[in-house]
């Protein structure tokens, strides 16, 4: 018994708080779980809410920038670094939230920029995690320029400092929001939390 309980935990510490997939019968379509989003996180302190969002959301991107919910501001946003999408190669990675979307990344290169915003609200605080997904624009492979010389917008761009930090969203096309992954994170998020209370 004693062992049974030791695998029961280490299993628990080995796997975090990531949501269980829903056990569907034999034959039927799988139960398909959505999450309102913006969704409410049931109450606590402001401290306590936000270091439960950055881990969350630490398990899927590197975060840029933090504006915390303090006691003086009701209202907060996270931004995390655009991170190139995770590949069949890579089933440790957490970003690419369902097979379409790994094989759509190996096949191309696609990355991901997450935005949180949380507000606080009578019954708790309103979380809403927005995904923006991008795709790369192919370069030209018989090119006989220098590839510092091309250009992917047409447009004529002057560099005063070359050496500064240059755009992000140079030779990326938008390709709107990946609400897969915006609903894998708001299940973590609800999920840990209801860990968390028990």
């Amino acid at each position: 018994m004693e062992r049974f309980v030791l695998a029961i935990v280490l299993t628990m510490l080995l796997a975090g708080c990531q949501a269980a997939p829903y056990a569907t019968p034999p034959g039927q379509p799988p139960v398909i779980v959505y999450h309102p989003n913006p969704t409410v996180l049931p109450p606590g302190t402001p401290e306590q809410i936000w270091e439960h969002v950055v881990d969350v959301v630490d398990d899927y991107f590197e975060i840029a920038r933090e504006i915390p919910v303090s006691q003086l501001d009701e209202v907060g946003r996270l931004d995390t670094v655009p991170l190139v999408g995770a590949t069949l190669l890579e089933p440790w990675r957490h970003d690419s939230a369902n097979f379409d979307e790994r094989l759509e990344a190996t096949l191309q290169t696609i990355r991901r920029q997450a935005v949180v915003h949380v507000s606080r609200v009578p019954d708790g605080y309103l979380v809403e995690v927005l995904v923006y997904k991008q795709l790369e624009v192919a370069k030209p492979m018989q090119s006989t320029g220098d590839t510092s010389l091309l250009r992917y917008d047409g447009s004529l761009t002057r560099i005063e400092n070359p050496i500064a930090e240059q755009p992000l969203d140079e030779g990326w096309i938008p390709l709107g929001r990946d609400t897969a992954l915006e609903q894998r994170i708001l299940g973590h998020l609800l999920a840990c939390r209801e860990i968390a209370r028990m």
